[in-house]
């Protein structure tokens, strides 16, 4: 304030300025002082602490990844610093434990994390679940109680004290938990289970009305589907068994037998009902698409197989006959687009190349056909890849490389027939001279 004020008397402009200058240059000065000292101040104030929990992020991220010696390089580092107080380091070095099957240690690092946490009811789940494997199943069913004292409402819990009183022959206590465990979240494997008692106490009628009602709840469970039409068959109930066949695997099932037998018009007719049911399945799609390339209504069959293409975009085997009905009606490049997309995910099977070298022959590219020819040949023993490697060969002009592919399909028959009587060929390829005769008339 004294500078301004003397300053505002102060007729000299120049002198003003200077006078300004130092009182910026006084003020920067202090203010910087201040902030250091504070800053100093805060910092042997507030001393740097461990925390247990910091490498947690760490160790979950290796673990999902499966990267377990990594997981465990991280577990040892943790535990080091925090001197073994790290609940989930331990945790999750239990677990990896567990899965390289050395159960006994994984019990005691799970008893230290219960120790550790003595109020979680997931490490006495653990503990409950590595006594079960241990096969101390009635030292298990303690642990387990003691964890449901802690949480009421966890289905897991209950079921796998089911499971356990199953084991101890103990039968209606397990099917009260298992029926508790429905209660709180209904689970196929708990159907299961809970059938299985009835059919150990020798009640199949009451098994029969635990699977209905899991059907009912899981209609795509494959396997309570078969169990159930199982024991109807036992129960001799065969009308009950088949009207089971209104579900969608049972109808595809039925369908794929009528398609492989020609039976292409009663095929559809079963698809027909599974698609009011059922209409976004991929599978039905791609068996209907089938159907019609049987029929030869091939314009009907890729409006089919591209719809289930639509739904299921990664199913190879949709692509696979994508391909194969574009090849029937010599559309090479498209045929060439799907067959390539269904190598890229399924690279280990020899049809497929064997089929993308015949669009490549088509689309004039020998060189390409002749590599995917080879490649088939190198993953399978696939009596048809020799056959018509033999023909490109041929119609390329090498005529001993051919012969060589056509002995060797021979040679691939003759083993098969004398190993299988049961084997099916076409005719055509148990008969070489009709092959001869269209490939190569010059040899008798």
């Amino acid at each position: 304030m004294n500078i301004i004020t003397s300053c505002s008397i102060c007729n000299d402009i120049q002198t003003c300025f200077k006078c300004l200058s130092s009182f910026v240059h006084h003020y920067t000065l202090l203010h910087t002082y201040i902030h250091s000292s504070l800053y100093v101040f805060l910092l042997s104030a507030a001393p740097e602490l461990p925390i247990l929990e910091r490498r947690n992020w760490l160790i979950h991220l290796h673990y999902i990844r499966k990267d377990y010696e990594t997981c465990k390089a991280v577990i040892k580092e943790q535990l080091h610093e925090t001197q073994g107080m790290c609940e989930y380091a331990v945790y999750v070095q239990a677990l990896i434990m567990r899965l390289e099957g050395k159960i006994q240690q994984s019990l005691e690092l799970f008893q230290s994390c219960a120790i550790l946490n003595p109020k979680s009811s997931d490490n006495l789940k653990q503990v409950a679940r590595s006594l079960f494997l241990l096969g101390k199943h009635k030292a298990a069913i303690e642990v387990y109680n003691e964890a449901a004292r802690l949480n009421q409402k966890d289905w897991e819990i209950s079921h796998n004290l089911g499971v356990c009183y199953i084991y101890t022959k103990d039968f209606k206590s397990a099917e009260e938990q298992l029926n508790l465990a429905l209660q709180l979240n209904k689970h196929d494997l708990t159907y299961m289970m809970l059938g299985k008692i009835h059919l150990l106490q020798g009640d199949t009628e009451t098994a029969i009305d635990v699977y209905k009602s899991a059907v009912e709840f899981s209609p795509e469970n494959t396997e309570l589907l078969t169990t159930l039409g199982l024991l109807y068959m036992q129960v001799s109930d065969a009308i009950s068994c088949l009207k089971r066949a209104n579900y969608l695997s049972a109808i595809l099932a039925a369908g794929s037998m009528m398609q492989t037998h020609g039976d292409y018009d009663v095929a559809m007719n079963k698809y027909r009902v599974a698609a009011y049911s059922v209409p976004e399945s991929p599978p039905l799609w791609n068996n209907i698409g089938m159907c019609f390339f049987g029929k030869k209504k091939y314009v009907a069959a890729i409006s089919c197989l591209k719809r289930a293409n639509y739904l299921s975009p990664f199913d190879w085997k949709i692509l696979y006959n994508l391909g194969l009905v574009h090849l029937t009606m010599q559309q090479y490049a498209s045929a060439f687009h799907f067959l390539s997309a269904a190598i890229n995910l399924r690279p280990r099977m020899s049809e497929l190349y064997m089929l993308l070298a015949v669009a490549l022959t088509n689309l004039d590219d020998a060189d390409n056909a002749r590599r995917s020819y080879e490649q088939a040949l190198q993953l399978d023993e696939y009596l048809l890849v020799n056959l018509n490697f033999a023909v490109f060969l041929y119609n390329q002009g090498d005529k001993k490389a051919a012969l060589l592919q056509f002995q060797e399909m021979e040679r691939k028959v003759n083993t098969q027939v004398d190993n299988n009587s049961n084997t099916e060929f076409d005719p055509e390829v148990l008969n070489p001279s009709l092959i001869l005769t269209k490939i190569w008339p010059f040899r008798h």
